[in-house]
């Protein structure tokens, strides 16, 4: 692990760089809070503080190098919260490779994730900087649950990740990322298949999913494309990466007007649930992991600490650009989780 216990968070007063801040804090480390306001900075520093010497508040903005210099100095690594990710990776990524120190970020974008891989592999792997991309509720669980399902296997016919959410009240940061990713599809959709990414001009089909129980049949939005499909094929030989979302979180989340996540405990998560089932289909055989939890944006905070964690302890597998389910033991990685997230496996 490094020398300092200072992580560098971008983003630090947004909705998930706050959760990722208190897990940071939980496991013991120093945040540096970093981002473009300083007065909300300085609140959330206030609001950590209880008394003792308040956290080390760094302004910076992506369009300032300088700026982002000094924000990671000493730290031992960078966890970016900060979106639209297709305007923020890359910089920060800049300043982590001068740094020398891993990036991780909560990137749900899916371009912005498949831009990442595409600008840095190369440049990662020759400094011996890790990079982990979409380390999040979208990207890094589904395909620590792929991996784990998978076994040994580096193959697969079919994978499907089927999502059932309680609700989806979007974030500040949801729709920003949102509205950019519109914007560079020009009204298509991205889809998963033939081992690539593609656009299409048609409607996504709909269906039924049979979730485990309690949630049970549910209708979905089929092709529902999110960041997993960019993780999962960088190390799995799959030709179908298919996602599904339950529709009744589809229509919140698309909703105007929607409302952002309401907070109803001390931790301040929403009360939304959580179910995601990934399937593996290979040569005749099955084989399912399913996860559990509560808030998309919360448990993006110990999947992302976790994996700077894992990076600082020398139990990541290579350096250079890399998802999660490429880097780290999967199994042990989803039980490092509880009691945030509870997995299953059945075949």
């Amino acid at each position: 692990m490094g020398t300092s216990g200072q992580v560098a968070v971008l983003g630090a007063y947004g909705h998930t760089g706050r959760f990722v801040v208190a897990e940071l804090l939980e496991r013991g480390l120093r945040p540096v809070l970093c981002g473009r306001d300083t007065g909300r900075l300085d609140a959330l520093a206030g609001r950590h503080s209880g008394g003792r010497p308040g956290l080390d508040v760094r302004p910076a903005t992506v369009g300032d190098p300088a700026s982002l210099d000094r924000a990671l100095a000493g730290a031992d690594a960078v966890i970016n919260c900060a979106g639209p990710f297709a305007g923020t990776a890359s910089p920060v990524i800049e300043a982590a490779l001068r740094a020398r120190i891993p990036y991780v970020d909560v990137a749900g974008e899916v371009e912005a994730v498949a831009d990442t891989f595409t600008r840095f592999a190369e440049r990662a792997e020759a400094a011996g900087v890790t990079v982990v991309p979409a380390m999040a509720f979208f990207g890094g669980l589904g395909d620590l649950l792929v991996t784990a399902a998978l076994g040994d296997r580096r193959s697969a016919d079919e994978v499907f990740l089927a999502y059932a959410l309680s609700s989806w009240h979007p974030t500040a940061g949801t729709r920003a990322s949102s509205a950019v990713s519109r914007e560079r599809r020009e009204g298509r959709r991205l889809v998963h298949a033939d081992g690539r990414l593609e656009l299409r001009t048609d409607k996504a089909p709909t269906g039924r999913w049979s979730f485990p129980a309690p949630v049970g049949n549910q209708d979905v939005v089929r092709e529902f494309t999110t960041a997993d499909s960019v993780t999962i094929s960088r190390h799995v030989s799959v030709p179908v990466v298919d996602t599904c979302m339950t529709s009744g979180a589809v229509q919140d989340v698309l909703a105007p007007g929607a409302p952002a996540p309401a907070p109803v405990d001390d931790l301040g998560r929403s009360a939304q649930t959580f179910l995601v089932e990934a399937v593996v289909r290979s040569g005749g055989t099955e084989r399912r992991a399913v996860a559990r939890g509560r808030d998309i944006y919360a448990v993006s905070a110990p999947l992302a600490v976790e994996a700077v964690l894992r990076v600082l302890g020398g139990r990541a597998r290579r350096a250079g650009v890399a998802s999660a389910g490429e880097l780290f033991d999967a199994r042990d990685f989803l039980a490092s989780l509880a009691p945030h997230v509870s997995v299953e496996f059945a075949h």
